[in-house]
């Protein structure tokens, strides 16, 4: 074995790693896979998932103890998603179940921050009533950013928090295809609080049983049945100013653009993992299922496209492994406020837009191999052949990441 090869082993087959994914396929095995079928019906997941999965910390991977975290990394989410989709996930539920991902990052950070420079006070605030709750699956945070008339322009957003003296914030606007918005406890809000353009925008942990602040409706959605989807409307709502989560111009968007890095690669793990699950579900389908009495893996046609199937699931899988390893070896600060490494940036952007592709060729093969019966809501791959659609929609379309690439790239 190569230093290379015995590098990637101990990284992602280290005894410790193991054991979570063998955790995690047998928690999706028992208390997932026989349930999906309902949830996709309800159109949300209950909370006592929520509650199952925070016991058994995995809502906490990457935070620290004194949060209530479990002292990861990257790395085991990463283990973790693979894991949920070998054993018969599905992206909605993965979106669903850990929206925290995207949302609590930005309470811990300033948490951190808080703490760093005396305010214990404050820190504790958000902690206690925002991040503990939701790593322990007691609570649910949802991440508010897309407004009902655009969608990747955020320096545009038109919700608006005005302060009332130093002690609040008052904040109007809408918010929509929020996930998990009808769920969730608290929403992360982007605002406009402090002037226009990206520099203006500022987060807010919002609880959402503040007055003022309703779910206009639960979005019906192609895919992604079990994750529920809401469009949120915010009337005067007021919030202490210790849930102001980026205290000056210019910091909430460089959180935002910090941690929509790390969203890109988890949106690529999920369409990687998906690929693959596809892959081994379509190989066990040729080698059983007989046409003119022979299996179809007999058939060179047949086996030269479950190659290509592997190819492009392996490349996806290769590219944006790598690249969370070189994110867990910057991640040195997670409190700054600094926008994200450019080539870091673009990395993200490439490993999406890379796994998303391969996904949405592996998912489609699948479901032609599996002939008619892959046409039907009893093929599991039909499911997912719905779900992927979004993965090059959310956190960022294809072209719009497309086109980030080739500013970052100078071009």
């Amino acid at each position: 074995m190569s230093k290379v090869d015995a590098g990637v082993k101990s990284t992602w087959g280290s005894p410790e790693r193991q054991a979570l994914a063998a955790l995690v396929s047998e928690f999706t095995s028992a208390q997932i896979v026989p349930n999906l079928r309902d949830w996709e019906t309800a159109g949300e997941i209950p909370r006592s998932l929520q509650r199952a999965a925070g016991e058994l910390g995995l809502l906490g991977l990457t935070y620290p103890d004194w949060v209530g975290g479990s002292g990861g990394d990257l790395r085991d989410v990463v283990v973790m998603t693979e894991s949920v989709l070998a054993a018969g996930g599905s992206g909605g539920l993965i979106a669903g179940l850990f929206t925290h991902g995207i949302s609590i990052p930005h309470v811990f950070d300033a948490a951190v921050r808080r703490r760093a420079a005396g305010d214990d006070a404050g820190a504790g605030v958000l902690i206690d009533e925002v991040v503990r709750p939701t790593l322990a699956g007691e609570a649910i945070t949802a991440l508010g950013v897309t407004e009902p008339d655009g969608g990747s322009d955020v320096a545009s957003l038109r919700t608006v928090a005005e302060p009332i003296g130093d002690e609040a914030w008052r904040i109007n606007g809408s918010k929509a295809y929020i996930t998990s918005g009808t769920r969730a406890d608290f929403v992360v809000v982007a605002a406009r609080a402090f002037g226009e353009g990206a520099a203006g925008v500022a987060l807010f942990a919002v609880p959402t049983d503040s007055p003022g602040f309703s779910v206009v409706r639960r979005m019906a959605k192609m895919g992604w049945h079990c994750s529920d989807t809401a469009e949120l409307s915010l009337v005067d709502v007021e919030v202490p100013a210790t849930h102001l989560l980026t205290s000056g111009p210019g910091l909430g968007f460089a959180s935002l653009a910090r941690h929509f890095a790390v969203e890109r690669v988890s949106l690529a793990v999920t369409a990687y993992a998906t690929a693959q699950r596809c892959l081994d579900l379509t190989v066990a389908w040729v080698r059983q299922r007989e046409t003119f009495g022979r299996p179809l893996v007999d058939r060179q046609v047949v086996r030269h496209r479950l190659v290509e199937m592997h190819r492009l699931t392996d490349t996806a899988r290769q590219y944006t492994r790598a690249l969370v390893a070189d994110l867990v070896a910057e991640d040195g600060a997670p409190q700054a406020e600094a926008l994200p490494d450019t080539s870091l940036m673009l990395r993200a952007v490439l490993a999406k837009n890379t796994a998303v592709a391969a996904c949405d060729a592996v998912v489609a093969d699948a479901v032609q191999l599996h002939g008619g019966y892959g046409f039907l809501q009893d093929a599991e791959v039909e499911r997912h052949y719905r779900d992927a659609k979004v993965l090059g929609i959310g956190g960022g379309a294809t072209e719009v990441m497309t086109d980030l690439a080739a500013r970052l790239l100078g071009y």
